[in-house]
């Protein structure tokens, strides 16, 4: 028996019943957004980039070294289980074959050391893309015609993986879309005996202008001259998103990502449909940027809005959240949970 069939009609069944004060509408509340499903993405920049401010992130900074240390010590004390590494390279540190992201003392490595150390209980994911070390801003090598070398890449995400796992990283998550960069990169661990690394595939990653701050935070806005398209999905395609997220399953992932995630809650729940893998949403720099500059000319409660998006991307399915606004939505519901 199909459950809408068990309904009855108007004015046996009355909905409002369930929402007429604030106490049933607690009680009957089926998504719960706390803390433990949030993760802070964090800029941490090479000494020799100066530039700290970001364009259209407002509130946001590609972060020291030293700066980092203070801002983990109080993301910890918020309560916030892990946070999300990019580096922030200078331009003297990139090349055409993104060796720096193989340099055991760059400064992804750097950082992990600090944090293993001085938070054992901090998750650390360090995200697997060449994009921040390479000249061109691809998230891969560049073959001799000037298009991105799938083959050639993954070899090079392999060592990557393996590098920072080395540095004491124990989730890493590759978002550089290549074809069999799970595989490539879960054998590679396997033999190394880093079985414990956990990864956190970003299988459903769409090419999408809302990732405009991002590029502009990590410097990667670079070649013009080819797309992403080559190697992120489209937008109009669903089935090609369950597609990766499958071949991700059989391949060794851990975690399935869906990146951006507000536009994209279909995919968020077809995945959740299809795969008993845990789900990861990103709620990415664009849609933060539209929150902030909302918040900026007053159109709406800003607060109310951020926390809404939030539960929207739990709704769906997302088991974790990767997220711009953390630590304001950890303050927030610390009040709201108490």
């Amino acid at each position: 028996m199909k459950k809408s069939s068990a309904i009855s009609k108007f004015p046996i069944s009355r909905g409002r019943r369930l929402r007429h004060s604030s106490w049933i509408r607690s009680l009957t509340s089926e998504t719960e957004l706390s803390v433990n499903d949030l993760v802070q993405p964090l800029f941490v920049r090479e000494d020799k980039v100066s530039c700290s401010n970001i364009i259209g992130m407002p509130g946001l900074k590609r972060l020291s070294f030293e700066e980092l240390k203070k801002e983990v010590s109080s993301i910890v004390k918020l309560g916030i289980k892990a946070i999300a590494i990019f580096p922030v390279i200078h331009e003297s540190s990139k090349s055409t074959s993104a060796k720096e992201a193989l340099n055991q003392d760059n400064l992804v490595c750097k950082c992990v050391k600090y944090l293993r150390k001085e938070y054992p209980d901090l998750g650390v994911i360090c995200d697997i893309a060449l994009d921040p070390f390479t000249l061109s801003g691809h998230d891969g090598v560049l073959d001799r015609n000037g298009n991105v070398d799938n083959d050639r890449t993954i070899k090079i995400l392999a060592k990557m993986a393996l590098n920072f796992s080395e540095a004491g990283c124990e989730i890493i998550a590759p978002s550089d879309m290549m074809d069999g960069r799970i595989k490539t990169i879960r054998e590679y661990l396997e033999k190394k005996k880093y079985i414990n690394v956990s990864i956190i595939s970003y299988s459903a990653k769409f090419c999408s202008e809302f990732y405009g701050p991002f590029r502009n935070a990590v410097g990667s806005e670079k070649d013009k001259a080819i797309s992403k398209e080559s190697y992120q999905l489209n937008f109009k395609n669903r089935n090609a998103a369950l597609r990766a997220a499958l071949i991700d399953m059989k391949e060794g992932a851990d975690i399935l990502m869906v990146k951006p995630s507000g536009y994209y809650l279909d995919i968020v729940r077809d995945l959740r449909e299809i795969s008993p893998l845990p789900i990861a949403a990103y709620q990415v720099s664009g849609e933060y940027s539209m929150l902030k500059n909302a918040k900026k000319n007053e159109i709406f409660n800003y607060k109310n809005a951020v926390l809404e998006s939030l539960y929207c991307i739990k709704r769906a399915g997302a088991n974790l959240i990767f997220s711009y606004f953390s630590k304001e939505a950890a303050e927030w519901l610390s009040k709201i949970n108490k």
